[in-house]
This record gives structure tokens, sequence and C-alpha cells, in this order.
């Protein structure tokens, strides 16, 4: 039975704009469309995918994700069911960093000084390493190390390159990058604009793109930003621990308890990426978090060329070798040991009196 477009949307919750804007978009196409009137006709058999497409879009749903989980579950509604549980596990996720940040604002509206800066002044005293790896014929890594900052990017496609490079160089070079005196307030909105800057600095670069990672020293606390799954490590009295979360369909398979970290590690896409610099369309916010730094910590940022082939346990033991200079060459002997299949980029660096 054919139903009018408002029938369709009282039968399906979905506002009758929403049905002409699925319909522009090829989400939902009308059954038939009356050639002298232009009215919209639905049919029966349409409920199911229309009411599948509004309940995605009330959890939040992006719509290029609600076209790929309709598609995946007229085919295979096992595969729809698990994408629909990565998506939550990645808003938990996202809303987990966004925790930390909000306990941060809220000591700093209270007036306790969390984010100030008193007492002595610190850098970041270490190190950056890139290598090409024992397979590539190009390196398309990028790294840098300042007193308060650091940064690493693994580009990819034909000019991964530049992509990498810029992204850095974006970064390394926008205003407000740190100071013995900033808060982490202002460091999280420094690192923001930093992204901007790198997106656009990317942008035009056909087929290309990279990920990127950054952290800002501001006082005693690393404000981190991160898009991709280039990674940020602290090591505190010889323990590791992750600081960023890849932005990774895996890593997603891995939070929605689809898979096991063994699997994911053994995964042939676990390098695809759900979010990345590649030039265009919209531009990815970063994931933000603050973290308190101790004197005696160190700090590792590294491309997936180091964290896909070298275990935690082995990194642990590695990064806390002698200097940052040291411990970085210690990083890159492990990866070779293991063939380095991609290129590196390390930058390790120690929490140091200024």
């Amino acid at each position: 039975m054919a139903l009018t477009i408002g029938d369709f949307a009282r039968a399906t919750g979905l506002s009758a704009k929403a049905l002409r804007r699925y319909d522009e978009l090829g989400l939902l196409r009308p059954d038939r469309v009356d050639p002298y009137s232009g009215y919209r006709y639905y049919a029966d058999a349409q409920t199911d995918r229309a009411r599948l497409i509004a309940w995605l879009r009330r959890i939040g749903m992006p719509l290029a994700d609600v076209g790929r989980v309709c598609a995946l579950h007229a085919r295979d509604p096992e595969e729809a069911a698990r994408a629909i549980r990565a998506y939550w596990a990645s808003v938990e996720a996202e809303t987990a960093a966004r925790r930390g940040l909000a306990a941060s604002l809220v000591e700093r509206v209270k007036g306790n000084g969390t984010d100030m800066t008193d007492g002595p002044s610190y850098v970041l005293a270490g190190t950056a390493l890139l290598d090409r790896g024992l397979v590539r014929d190009l390196q398309q890594d990028a790294a840098h190390v300042a007193p308060r900052l650091l940064v690493v990017a693994d580009g990819y496609g034909p000019e991964g390159e530049r992509a990498a490079r810029a992204a850095v160089e974006a970064v390394a070079a926008t205003p407000g990058r740190g100071s013995s005196a900033e808060r982490a307030g202002d460091g999280l909105n420094a690192l923001e604009e930093a992204f901007r800057t790198a997106a656009g600095a990317v942008a035009g670069l056909d087929g290309s793109g990279t990920t990127l990672t950054a952290a800002l020293l501001a006082g005693t606390r690393l404000v981190v930003a991160h898009v991709g799954d280039s990674r940020a490590h602290l090591l505190r009295e010889g323990r590791l621990c992750r600081l960023t979360r890849d932005d990774t369909v895996v890593q997603a398979l891995v939070d929605a308890g689809e898979l096991g970290p063994e699997e994911a590690a053994a995964r042939p896409d676990r390098a695809l990426l759900l979010k990345a610099l590649d030039g265009g369309g919209a531009v990815p916010e970063p994931s933000l978090t603050v973290h308190a730094l101790r004197p005696g910590d160190r700090v590792l940022l590294c491309t997936d060329g180091l964290s896909a082939v070298v275990p935690p346990e082995e990194t642990a033991l590695a990064l806390a070798a002698g200097t940052p200079e040291e411990a970085a060459e210690a990083l890159l002997a492990r990866a070779r040991g293991r063939g380095a299949p991609d290129n590196l980029a390390l930058a390790v660096a120690d929490l140091a009196a200024a």
C-alpha cells in the first residue's frame, strides 16, 4: 500500500522535512513521485528502514554513518549491530575525555588554582627521532620537539610527506604554543587553533592526509590534542600510561567489546582511520585531554611505526633507558628488531626544571 509523505512521517517518527532531506541525500528515496504534483509516496516495506534511520539519528549518529549502517543492515544485520556498538563506544570514549576537561574547568572556576603555574618553571627536555624503517622507500612521518611542545604526524597518500610536515610546522608556528606562565585552559585554546591551522595547511593535497598528535606544557600540566592513530604516552616510575585513544575502526570495535586487544593487533585493517587531517570537508575536532605531570615524568609521542609493532611492556622498558636520546634509540632498536615495516617518528622528553 502506498503511503503519502504525511502518513509515512506519522508511521515512522520522521518529519516530512526530514524525509525530504533524506531523499535529497539518497538515504531514503520515495517509492514513487507523482510526475505532475511532485508529491512523494512511500511503500509499507520502507517503514523498517525509516524507523532505523530515526533511531540512529536519535543517538546522534552522523548522516554519513547512518547511510553506512543502513547499507550494512540490508545485507548483514549482525555487522550493522557491531557498527552501532562501535559508534556508541566512540561516543562514550569522547565523553570520558571531556569529563577530565570538565573537572579541570570546575577546579579553575572554584579558584583552586589547579591549572595555575605558581612555583618553579618547567620545560620538556628531549629529542625527536625519525626513521624510514626497513621496508618503506619514503619517509612520510614528521616530528618536532621544543621546550614546551612535542608533535608527531604520520602522513599517508602520494603527498603524505608534505601533509605530515605541513601539519607539524603549522602547530609549531602557532602563536601561544606554550609559556611558563600559561594556564591549561589557554593551552587547550592554543592547540585547538593550531589544529585548525594544520588542517588548512594540509588542504589541497588530493588523496593525502596525516594523523597529528601534540602535547603542550602549561606549568606542570600537559595538554594533549590528537587526531588519528599516533599516540601520546606518559612514563612514571616505570609504568607506561597511554594518554590517547586511536581514532580507528578497530579501536572502536575494541571499545564496543567486539574485539580483544590481541585480536585487534592482528587485524589487517587496524590502521583504518575514522579521523585524520585529510584536507577536505569538515575539519575533525581533536580529542583534548589535560594531565598533571611530576618531576621525573617522561613523555613519549610516537607514530604507529612504533606502536603497531612493539608491545607496551617492551616500550616501557626501552623508554626508561637513560636519557631521552638514549631512550629514543632504544625504541628504534626495538622497532627494527621486529622488522620496522613502517616509518617511525618519536618525540621523547622529560619534565625538567627550566
